[in-house]
């Protein structure tokens, strides 16, 4: 039983989400939030990034689903970093972003001695929800509260120190040098240790880079590999074809084939060691593999009399016996119209009758 769904709610999903509709979600909150579009929701982007690093880790999602976010400790920083598929050559990025400093002033946050118990939570730190989830069942969530931080206690408006509002840590703004390894994947993380947000009292947690990679219009990832497609004409996969192919450290190759070797639509070939460079083994690269689509000819586009010629060169056709008992029909082109228009009219009578049963044999 989950005892508390602040993670999942944040992200949008169901306790009993997998983990790729959890991943789907968070991509899709992290790319409408990220601080980049959207400068005024970083916190907002911190908390989704938060509760997506719990839930997307087997193991801290069950600690959480036992004991809540009080049982698991979040105070890490975890920031998306947009990548290409450009990390044939070793990258460095610079990031800049707000963290909680302790103001190492009072570190107190106020007046000393004017405390309060927090009016929200009686003092306890924590909120307690009930909630119906079906007929005689109820469900206790508890949560952090969110008016004192978990604390108990905080201070009034007019003993507040006016630097931190209360709260003992200021925002301020620290650059990390992120480096980018060859081969590094969408997913993996970088981790900066203690040097995420501060708080009294507290060891500081980490700083999280998440590797975020962007979709290119030529390649697809594919582990080590590369994986793209490749046009070519009818006479190219006949006859033999010369193409370029620009590579992702601006190198330009050249795919070619031999005469005689043909290329069917939808064949499948490889270049070795022309992929993704292994992680940490940098020397070491996948395979390009490239998907073939042949591009047949329009209608027409020989001249009949020229039929006969062509049909000399190609290897010969299977003769066909034809009786006069059979029928012989003519090909055109499917209106994709009437075809919608009929699965729409069976559809619907089957929505008005029930399905359609099969011929049943009689028997006596």
């Amino acid at each position: 039983m989950v005892h508390e769904t602040g993670f999942y709610d944040l992200l949008g999903v169901s306790p009993t989400a997998s983990p790729e509709e959890i991943k789907k979600a968070y991509r899709k909150l992290a790319l409408k939030y990220h601080p980049d579009k959207n400068p005024s929701e970083g916190e907002r982007f911190k908390l989704i990034s938060q509760a997506y690093d719990v839930l997307s880790d087997p193991k801290k999602r069950d600690l959480y689903d036992e004991g809540g976010e009080q049982v698991y400790n979040v105070y890490s920083n975890i920031y998306n970093l947009y990548i290409t598929l450009m990390l044939h050559v070793l990258d460095s990025r610079r990031m800049s972003f707000l963290n909680d400093i302790i103001l190492f002033i009072t570190g107190y946050g106020g007046k000393k001695g004017a405390l309060e118990k927090c009016s929200n939570c009686k003092g306890r730190g924590v909120q307690v929800k009930v909630q119906q989830i079906g007929p005689g069942m109820i469900q206790q969530i508890q949560s952090m509260c969110s008016d004192c931080q978990g604390q108990g206690e905080k201070f009034n408006s007019k003993d507040r120190c006016k630097s931190c509002n209360g709260h003992k840590v200021e925002r301020k703004k620290k650059i990390l040098e992120v480096h980018i390894d060859k081969g590094m994947k969408d997913g993996q993380k970088i981790t900066f240790h203690g040097e995420g947000d501060q708080e009294p009292g507290l060891e500081p947690g980490d700083v999280i880079i998440v590797l975020d990679q962007k979709e290119h219009p030529v390649f697809q990832r594919q582990e080590d590999n590369l994986i793209m497609k490749m046009n070519i004409k009818l006479v190219e996969a006949l006859c033999g074809f010369k193409q370029t192919v620009q590579t992702l450290d601006n190198r330009t190759l050249v795919i070619n084939s031999n005469p005689g070797e043909v290329i069917k639509h939808t064949a499948v070939r490889c270049v070795q060691n022309e992929g993704m460079p292994v992680y940490r083994d940098p020397c070491d690269k996948g395979q390009l593999i490239i998907h073939f689509q042949v591009e047949f000819p329009e209608k027409d586009w020989l001249p009949e009399h020229l039929m006969y010629q062509l049909e000399r060169l190609l290897p010969p056709r299977e003769d066909v016996m034809i009786t006069d008992e059979m029928e012989e029909v003519d090909l055109c082109e499917v209106d994709v119209r009437t075809q919608q228009r009929d699965y729409s009219r069976e559809a619907y009578e089957e929505d008005e009758e029930g399905p359609r049963e099969g011929v049943q044999c009689q028997t006596q």
